[in-house]
């Protein structure tokens, strides 16, 4: 009888224990977050080429990285977010309001729009942060400006308790816009940034989320991970964990390199190759920064360059260039030889808007153009260009058909502003390899993984993953691993033993 009545309690003891609170260590476990991706597609490379003309800094690649330029420059984040594919939600306040953030190794800063944001258009499409709706809010006050290369957020700190998962991250600082000056925020898919670098390049020196979760002894371990889904049919975006790493979302063991500056998450990167032939640019070391809140891998000129040519790559405004020419080539030739002046052609046909708030130049000369017409300033600036080229060669005397083959040939030649590069999309199967060096072990980028496609059937376009960066030493050359490489490589950010992690991807 007694052995049946234990018998029967070690059972209900075995059903009930996985239902008993467990204790407070083993309670720090992975905190997952499910990412949602975004299609990337041309609009909005272009949209963020666009954006990037209407700054004052300009839009390029370098002007996403402040200081780097300058051996004594701050690190402070100056980043185009618009290409971005990745997104998740967290809550701030109590009861939480849910925002969709960036979760971006790039920078450190937490900020939404506030509720106190009444003249930025980018305010009215996104959710807002309303204080007087939290329980937990408590006020700072002190200002705060955040530089981006297309604009700025500027607001006031703030605190209250910010909900990441399962997590309360409780006292947390952010920044509260009231200001969000940019084409790009209104445009943007998200509401705010959640910064996972570290407190060196926090604005107003605020102490990141990711360190605060540490300080409060709210995970087990300090590091987390990423896994980006690159199956583009499918529904999980990918995920991010917070205090250790999934083991199904990788094969093998991490090839683990250290932290070299503890401001953004960068390491020391060896040699480069294309098709496994030494580009030399990186055989005695390159920095790299690991960047989640940018899609394209960003290097060297030369290098990049050099890709380029192996995989046929043409820029962007060479390719609305040589459409201009072949749309309206035969049309500028004859306004062109009845008289019409250069500057007075491509309003005739349509491609540049005359009138207030509009002045179209050709050259390096600064452009002022209104918001309504952003989206137009790429072709009306081309065909500016091909109506004074067109003119140059009618004054020696060449005929139409040399001319504008002429003039084709000279649009394959013009740089594009953002570094987006057209590719043949049926020339993919046959580009090569392209591979990184890190930690003495290569890891290798076939073409499928390195270009971007966008569009159904015959609207398809492909584009290059690869941009240009320019950084002279001795903070140079430097390489920006953006998603494409993470969406290759799970990546482990450890934030305890100040090293970077790299493995297959599942």
């Amino acid at each position: 009888m007694r052995q049946g009545v234990v018998w029967a309690a070690l059972c209900l003891w075995v059903l009930v224990c996985p239902l008993l609170p467990v204790s407070s260590r083993s309670s720090r476990s992975l905190v997952r977050i499910g990412l949602k991706k975004r299609p990337l597609d041309l609009n909005n490379m272009r949209t963020a080429r666009i954006a990037g003309m209407q700054g004052k800094i300009g839009g390029g690649v370098m002007s996403r990285y402040h200081g780097l330029d300058d051996p004594d420059g701050e690190f402070v984040s100056l980043k185009n977010y618009l290409d971005a594919q990745y997104f998740g939600e967290i809550g701030i306040g109590t009861p939480p309001q849910n925002f969709t953030v960036v979760f971006d190794t790039g920078s450190s800063n937490l900020w939404v729009p506030s509720s106190k944001c009444y003249f930025s258009i980018a305010c009215f499409f996104h959710h807002k942060y309303k204080a007087k709706q939290s329980s937990t809010y408590s006020k700072i006050g002190r200002p705060g400006e955040i530089h981006y290369g297309s604009g700025s957020i500027s607001g006031f700190f703030s605190q209250d308790n910010v909900e990441v998962g399962s997590l309360i991250v409780k006292d947390q600082v952010f920044i509260e816009a009231t200001r969000e000056g940019s084409l790009t925020f209104a445009l943007a898919k998200f509401d705010g940034i959640m910064g996972l670098g570290f407190q060196g390049i926090s604005v107003g020196n605020a102490t990141p989320v990711w360190s605060t979760m540490l300080q409060q002894g709210l995970l087990h371990e300090e590091l987390f991970s990423f896994w980006l889904n690159r199956n583009p049919n499918a529904e999980e975006g990918g995920e991010i964990v917070f205090g250790g790493v999934d083991k199904r979302h990788y094969r093998g063991k991490h090839t683990f390199v250290p932290v070299t500056q503890a401001g953004y998450w960068q390491f020391e990167m060896g040699d480069f190759l294309i098709a496994n032939q030494t580009t030399g640019i990186c055989e005695g070391g390159c920095s790299a920064i690991v960047d989640s809140g940018t899609s394209l891998i960003a290097g060297p000129t030369l290098v990049v360059t050099q890709i380029n040519h192996a995989i046929g790559a043409e820029g962007i405004v060479s390719m609305e260039c040589k459409e201009v020419v072949s749309q309206y080539g035969n049309m500028m030739w004859d306004l062109l030889v009845s008289g019409v002046l250069p500057s007075k052609v491509c309003s005739q046909i349509g491609l540049c808007m005359s009138g207030p708030g509009i002045r179209t130049v050709v050259g390096n000369e600064k452009t002022t153009e209104s918001v309504d017409e952003l989206g137009d300033i790429v072709f009306c600036n081309a065909c500016q260009m091909i109506a004074v080229w067109i003119q140059s060669q009618l004054k020696q005397m060449k005929t139409k058909d040399k001319v504008l083959r002429y003039v084709t040939e000279l649009c394959g030649s013009l740089p594009s502003p953002m570094g987006e590069s057209v590719i043949d999309c049926a020339s993919v199967a046959s580009m090569p390899n392209i591979t990184f060096t890190i930690g003495d072990r290569a890891f290798d980028l076939t073409p499928d993984q390195y270009i971007l496609k966008t569009g159904d059937g015959s609207t398809t376009v492909c584009l290059s993953g690869f941009t240009a960066l320019d950084v002279p030493p001795p903070k140079g050359p430097l390489w920006i691993l953006g998603e494409i490489f993470m969406g290759v490589y799970h990546t482990v950010f450890d934030f305890g033993d100040l090293k970077i992690g790299f493995a297959e991807a599942l």
